[in-house]
């Protein structure tokens, strides 16, 4: 099961950042990040909120194009060891360029530079979604839409909002996603992780999006999943995240066996690998043990991740092409 190839939708570029390539960054820049790792070099956290401190501190070292540069080279190669062959990641022009669209476009050349080299050197597809900062509020958000909008095309395909999720209101956000949305973008929103059913309900009413990021916590509210069900909304669901944040006690205790029992479209995703000692590998492998899936589970989920996929169609119809059985 783990050794299939896959499709992840829910990935923060920052957040997978291996340990060892911001401690090497930093010290070439001589920059003290204080001391957001432990004993054996792994991030270092107590809870969600510390956590957003410490991907901040890490996020501080990357400060040029180049930078992110080898920042997409270094998650794409574990990505593809774990057998991903299309992923999806967020990008925050507000760690990229503060928000400016002309330095965002540096970022992005440097990114998409990356990328195509993955691409061609690992057999990896990277995709995308700009995403604004919940908690820097909704006026650094409509910046950050607007260098969505500037950049929305064939690589640039969505729009997200991720942060602090007990930060505001989503309605809020709603100028920023109406922006994207006109860019041709399609959504997508973190929700369901720590603000409960309603805060997956406000996201779909008031940003009006398709896909919800995490969106586990409508398991508290069954009218919900069977709307979500019936709506067909697209969650990426991201299990080792929320055991090691605490969302869940342990992996059998996760409801996205009950959601997908339940008719919702699931997919699997491991939002910030390395801070929460997962891969996409693990995370399929954990899934086994917990709810006993084989491998025709798996495949439809993967199929599921495809369809929610922002690509174009040229592109999911070569992707396609690889998950059939025997392909080389």
């Amino acid at each position: 099961m783990s050794d299939r190839p896959k499709i992840e939708l829910h990935l923060h570029l920052e957040g997978a950042a291996p340990p060892a390539l911001i401690r090497d960054i930093a010290k070439r820049k001589r920059m003290d990040i204080g001391g957001i790792f432990d004993a054996q070099g792994n991030y270092s956290f107590i809870d969600f909120w510390h956590f957003l401190k410490v991907y901040e501190a890490a996020t501080s070292v990357l400060l040029t194009p180049d930078d992110y540069h080898r920042l997409t080279l270094a998650v794409l190669e574990q990505s593809a060891e774990s057998g991903v062959i299309y992923g999806e990641t967020f990008l925050s022009p507000d760690f990229c360029g503060g928000r400016d669209v002309g330095a965002w476009r540096e970022y992005l050349h440097a990114i998409r530079e990356a990328a195509d080299q993955a691409e061609r050197q690992m057999g990896i597809t990277l995709r995308g979604i700009i995403t604004c900062i919940r908690h820097f509020g909704p006026d650094k958000a409509r910046e950050t839409a607007r260098c969505a909008a500037e950049t929305a095309g064939d690589w640039i395909v969505g729009f997200g909002i991720a942060g602090d999720e007990l930060s505001g209101k989503p309605k809020d956000f709603a100028y920023a996603f109406d922006m994207a949305r006109e860019a041709g973008l399609r959504l997508t929103a973190h929700a369901g992780e720590w603000g409960g059913p309603q805060s997956i309900r406000d996201c779909l009413t008031d940003l009006r999006v398709e896909r919800i990021g995490h969106g586990v916590r409508a398991i508290e509210d069954l009218a919900l999943v069977d709307q979500l069900a019936e709506d067909g909304v697209v969650l990426e669901v991201c299990p080792g995240s929320n055991v090691a944040l605490g969302v869940y006690p342990n992996w059998r205790a996760h409801p996205i066996g009950q959601l997908y029992d339940r008719g919702v479209k699931v997919t699997i995703s491991t939002d910030d690998p390395p801070f929460f000692h997962t891969t996409m590998k693990n995370e399929y492998a954990r899934l086994h043990e917990a709810f006993d899936w084989d491998d025709g589970v798996f495949e439809k989920l993967t199929r599921t991740a495809l369809d929610a996929a922002f690509c174009d169609a040229d592109t999911r119809k070569s992707l396609l092409k690889r998950l059939e059985p025997g392909h080389a």
